[in-house]
């Protein structure tokens, strides 16, 4: 499911809505999913409805998502019921298959959330988009956390201007969020500062296991209101310290596969843009001394595949950078510069 493009629910002024709209978006939720609530009915109880909710399934597209075994583990949920929840959510949600034209009208509808650069907005076919895990890679100082702090203030702009109408959720592994780059952009954009703030969701995550737990947050918080941007910063320093060594290298990326799966989940769910910052590692192998690029990012294979789009940043001369699409189902391997302001991502001066 992708953000459908409907009034921003933050907007001061509303219009009166008719009983029957109010009430279909009371079940939808703020998030264009459909609440777990929905549910409730033809043999499945309350008492059923607050067994899910309690293990972090706030829609019907969560129950449907999620394998029989995840249904399972929940307690108190047999698996005759299991069975039932899942006929149950996928009369509510269609999930066998449709026509390529009809998903071409669907990919049409999908939302891109501005850079803040006209040239990087180019390269992505017209900014990040929404429903989809993006990617960015590149050693220290090459524009990741700053690309991230601008993508916040630029998902709460209207749709004619190249946002998304929606709030942002910021989950901090590094300690490199700051608010007062988020007022200086919205400064730019012509927002009011304050406003802004209150409409980015900010932790910060201190282990693995909290990163995965906050997650299950973020869903609730989605599953209320209308999120438009998930920025993980970065997804993969935690595990760096957490596992060391090759003794732990499959725990690791079994729990890293998991974390991004959920990723995944969040951004079928809600349509909301994922974007992940990814360190870099330096090969020191003899392939190395015949690459340009000794660097490459860190979560082998798994981490590949779960990503949509994958962006390699890298230093430019002075404050301009330069990204380059290093795997897209659908947009050609090119580069475009920018630079990086007071004021976040902007074009790169020729």
């Amino acid at each position: 499911r992708r953000l459908k493009q409907r009034k921003d629910p933050m907007a001061s002024k509303q219009r009166e809505k008719p009983a029957e709209e109010q009430e279909e978006e009371q079940q939808q939720g703020g998030s264009g999913a459909t609440l777990i609530q929905k549910l409730e009915g033809n043999g499945i109880t309350g008492a059923d409805i607050k067994k899910l909710l309690e293990a972090g399934f706030y829609t019907v597209e969560s129950v449907v998502y999620a394998p029989k075994k995840a249904l399972l583990a929940i307690k108190g949920i047999s698996e005759v019921k299991a069975d039932k929840l899942a006929h149950e959510a996928s009369k509510l949600i269609p999930t066998g298959f449709t026509s390529a034209s009809d998903f071409h009208k669907q990919r049409e509808q999908i939302i891109h959330i501005t850079t803040g650069s006209k040239e990087l907005d180019q390269l992505l076919g017209g900014g990040i988009e929404t429903g989809s895990i993006t990617e960015m890679f590149g050693e220290f100082k090459t524009g990741k956390t700053q690309l991230c702090h601008t993508l916040c203030v630029a998902c709460q702009l209207p749709l004619d201007q190249g946002g998304a109408e929606g709030k942002a959720l910021y989950v901090d592994t590094e300690g490199t969020f700051r608010p007062e780059r988020l007022l200086a952009i919205a400064e730019r954009f012509g927002l009011n500062g304050q406003d802004v703030l209150d409409n980015v969701a900010y932790a910060r995550a201190y282990n693995s296991d909290h990163q995965s737990q906050l997650l299950v947050q973020a869903s609730a918080m989605m599953a209320e209101e209308r999120y438009a941007l998930l920025v993980v910063d970065s997804a993969t320093a935690l595990y760096r310290t957490d596992y060391s060594g090759r003794g732990e290298l499959s725990a690791r990326q079994i729990h890293l596969g998991r974390f991004l799966r959920s990723l995944m989940r969040i951004a079928d769910e809600f349509g909301v843009a994922v974007v992940i910052t990814n360190q870099v590692v330096a090969q020191v192998d003899g392939a190395a001394m015949f690459n340009a690029n000794p660097n490459k990012p860190i979560g082998g294979h798994i981490m590949a595949h779960a990503s949509t789009t994958r962006l390699m940043l890298r230093k430019g001369r002075g404050d301009t950078r330069v990204c380059k699409i290093y795997d897209s189902p659908s947009l050609p391997e090119a580069e475009a510069a920018f630079a990086i302001t007071t004021q976040g991502i902007v074009d790169a001066k020729e």
